[in-house]
């Protein structure tokens, strides 16, 4: 006959083989136990030179001679480079414009002469008296057409061209004849502004010349905020973006538009992500003129100090091919947008790193991951058996004091 007081000692023993049970099991399982926030940095480094989805993805380190590269390809092409500081309208007659034209004989007029001694040959715009000429529109050949002058070319020429082009073929016909050219209504020279404005309209140039600024403030100027507004401007064959921002920060961005010209305003909302082990998870905005990437750890609130790998930070982009070494090219295969896969890796480790990361851009839809210290996965699986020995130790403790 078993007496009372063993059975509070097999009771004991059932609870410690349970306690044996849970830790070995535990501990198999601990032996697979990886971080669900993404691969380690050991796992990354490894795939420097694996085929990954038929594509061979580099792995970068991110030093001053590669952050150098990457920004000499990836300065924006400025407006005063590209497009140029154009004349001001005005200065250039075009098809369907409409021409005020004056024209003085000296006395004794001979050609030009009217009976009430008026000398004057002006348009019907004028208040003067004399033998009216209808105001000119330039035709469909850049034509106008003056009598006793015949047909004159405009389309292409300053009215100062055409003024002497008539007072030329005058000479010999009337009596020290001068002409005076004007435009009075414009029709060909105009900008069309669109996109993410008040309102999208054409715009007349005048003589004045109209910048791009000008444009847009007659068009209601844009509707988003300019840090995240980008200015396309679209002449001929030619199309050139740069941040609002840029534009109004440098003066010889604020170029002097040219008729047909297209000024598209576009909301641009620029993001990164940020993955890992970093303080804060989550798809990050940032302005149309651009982030670093030490001002992107700086809004990620920096690398967890408890769990980060200081030395396994890498930045996930497909990068233009023009910004890499053509040496890393070999074998690597491009996205169907012409595109190559990289990982640039960071080392946090190296305080040169903080310098180079002061101006290492950092780009839309680039992810930035932080992989897990190889001390925070040993710190997960001691939380786990903690979590699960302390309660069997508690009830253990409550048994032997019954």
């Amino acid at each position: 006959m078993i007496s009372d007081t063993c059975l509070p000692i097999s009771k004991l023993r059932r609870h410690k083989n349970m306690l044996l049970l849970l830790l070995g099991s535990v501990a198999l399982s601990g032996c697979g136990l990886r971080s669900m926030a993404g691969p380690s940095s050991g796992a990354i480094n490894k795939m420097g030179g694996a085929a990954v989805a038929s594509a061979n993805i580099k792995v970068i380190d991110v030093t001053d001679t590669v952050a150098r590269h990457i920004i000499d390809h990836s300065r924006p092409v400025l407006f005063s480079e590209r497009l140029g500081d154009g004349a001001p309208i005005g200065s250039v007659v075009g098809k369907g414009d409409v021409l005020d034209i004056a024209i003085w004989e000296a006395p004794p007029a001979v050609l030009f002469g009217a009976a009430g001694g008026d000398l004057r040959l002006t348009s019907s715009s004028s208040t003067a008296r004399g033998t009216s000429l209808p105001e000119q529109m330039v035709d469909i050949d850049g034509q106008i057409v003056i009598p006793f002058v015949g047909r004159i070319q405009a389309d292409g020429r300053s009215p100062q061209q055409i003024a002497r082009d008539i007072t030329s073929r005058l000479t010999g016909k009337a009596h020290q004849p001068q002409a005076v050219v004007r435009v009075v209504r414009n029709a060909s020279m105009n900008v069309t502004v669109v996109g993410d404005v008040a309102r999208n309209d054409r715009v007349p140039l005048t003589s004045k010349g109209e910048r791009l600024l000008d444009v847009l403030a007659s068009s209601g100027g844009v509707k988003s905020p300019i840090n995240k507004t980008v200015i396309q401007i679209t002449r001929g064959n030619e199309v050139t973006s740069l941040p609002l921002e840029t534009v109004i920060r440098d003066p010889r961005q604020n170029i002097l538009l040219q008729p047909d010209d297209v000024v598209t305003a576009l909301f641009q909302p620029y993001s990164f992500t940020s993955l890992g082990a970093t303080g804060h998870n989550a798809e990050i905005p940032f302005e149309a003129t651009g982030l670093t990437l030490a001002q992107a750890l700086g809004r990620i609130g920096g690398l967890q100090d408890h769990r980060a790998d200081a030395s396994g930070a890498f930045l996930f982009r497909l990068e233009n091919p023009d910004a890499l070494d053509p040496a890393l090219l070999v074998g690597s295969r491009m996205t169907p947008d012409g595109r190559v896969p990289v990982i640039y890796r960071i080392n946090m480790k190296d305080p040169a790193t903080f310098f180079v990361a002061q101006s290492f851009p950092i780009r839309d839809k680039d992810v930035l991951y932080v992989s897990n210290a190889p001390l925070a996965e040993f710190q997960k699986f001691v939380n786990i058996v903690s979590s699960l020995v302390y309660p069997v130790i508690a009830v253990e403790n409550t048994l032997q004091a019954n």
